[in-house]
């Protein structure tokens, strides 16, 4: 096997965020330092500790046939308008048209979602108690199983390779495109479309995850809510959503001339083993993704010029992440721009992850950090260079990281390269 067909490339986006119906008015929107996040004025949830969300700026549901919007749960629905935005945007999709379709037996999936379909699998339970198993929906198991999210994409694109379910919690979609990575270096496969996709700003999300006091209760401020790396961080706000990426050998890209945005150039992972809900507060677990990450794609850490940070606005987890980028990077730290797309658009869940990922190869694409919104009382113990408006960076070859730390102790770093 050669360089060439381990190498992986980044061929196609796709994604349905609170900023943007796609991923250019997304990237518009994380650059202009536009905040979704907004109050939610539905009066059922007035007794909620938190009021806030960042809703998607679009219905899926209308990106989509009737018939196959039913079949659908709206995480579903997020992922699989995600998807066909990044098949066309690879131009993979134009291979059909010139007699040249790609093999299904070398395309596989890779996308994950925290909760799925729960939000289809309540109704069910709903209609069942109020009305009886006539009224059950026979959709409910294509809209709620676990892997209905994957599998609708990977019947959508023909993907006979593999349809892979990954669940890692608020890292789910990082570990996806780290699974994705793995399907192409091993050969089984030549193209994989990775990511992931959530809808759980609804009330069960809002009120699981306020009874943990993960949210912020900044309800009076909805657009200053989401504050990473501030002193007066308090909680996430719930965003949802799906981001995918078409990844793809360098050997198959080459082949078909296609348009290349980065390399993914090597993922790393591990768990803490601390606590279900808190960070490992030595930031081990952390940092041996990170540096399985560098390692994995043969970086030192003096040429990663960019971290796109998990920085969720929690007290802690913030500080923890802080502490392993410094105690991998260590004297480099200061010359690497860090942003935090959580404060723009909240928290997508297993969306976060592969949107994040989309964010910082279009920041190698494009040379160009977003800024970290609300960092007017920054907490001086984070010690990390967070762009507060747009930053420049470098020419010549550039490394990026795009951290994901989810529930449960689950640690997922991808790592980019300029091409």
């Amino acid at each position: 096997m050669t360089l060439m067909d381990t190498r992986v490339l980044v061929t196609g986006l796709g994604a349905v965020t609170p900023l943007g119906g796609d991923v250019a008015s997304t990237w518009e929107g994380l650059v202009a330092g536009r905040s979704a996040v907004t109050a939610l004025t539905d009066p059922g949830y007035k007794d909620f500790p938190s009021r806030l969300g960042a809703p998607a700026a679009v219905d899926p549901a209308k990106a989509l046939s009737p018939s196959a919007a039913r079949k659908l749960d709206r995480c579903g629905q997020f992922a699989v308008v995600a998807a066909q935005e990044a098949w066309r945007d690879s131009g993979l999709a134009g291979l059909a048209d010139s007699g040249r379709a790609m093999p299904g037996e070398r395309l596989a999936v890779s996308v994950g979602s925290c909760m799925g379909g729960i939000g289809s699998l309540l109704q069910a339970w709903d209609a069942l108690k109020e009305k009886g198993p006539r009224y059950v929906s026979p959709f409910t198991p294509s809209r709620a199983l676990p892997d209905a999210v994957a599998s609708w994409v990977s019947l959508g694109l023909g993907a006979k390779a593999a349809v892979e379910t990954p669940n890692a919690a608020c890292a789910t979609g990082n570990d996806a495109i780290r699974r994705g990575r793995e399907l192409i270096v091993s050969g089984k496969a030549d193209v994989v479309v990775a990511g992931g996709a959530d809808a759980l700003l609804h009330p069960i999300g809002l009120a699981s995850f306020g009874a943990m006091r993960a949210l912020s209760s900044r309800n009076d401020e909805p657009d200053r809510a989401a504050r990473p790396f501030g002193r007066t961080r308090d909680g996430f706000v719930l965003g949802e959503g799906a981001a995918m990426l078409v990844l793809e050998s360098a050997r198959h890209a080459a082949e078909r001339g296609a348009r290349v945005y980065a390399e993914l150039a090597g993922a790393g992972y591990s768990a803490d083993a601390y606590d279900f809900a808190l960070p490992d507060p030595t930031g081990a677990g952390e940092a041996a993704a990170i540096r399985e990450a560098l390692f994995v794609a043969g970086m030192d850490p003096s040429q990663i010029a960019h971290v796109n940070a998990h920085a969720a606005s929690t007290p802690q987890g913030d500080l923890v992440e802080s502490v392993a980028i410094r105690s991998v990077l260590g004297a480099h730290t200061d010359d690497v721009v860090v942003t935090a797309p959580k404060s723009a658009m909240g928290h997508l869940m297993a969306g976060a992850g592969a949107v994040e990922s989309i964010a910082t190869v279009l920041a190698l694409h494009h040379r160009l950090v977003p800024p970290t919104l609300n960092q007017d009382d920054y907490d001086d113990k984070i010690r990390l260079d967070v762009a507060r408006e747009p930053r420049k960076l470098p020419d010549g070859e550039l490394g990026a990281l795009s951290n994901s730390f989810g529930l449960g102790g689950h640690n997922v770093v991808t790592a980019f390269r300029t091409i």
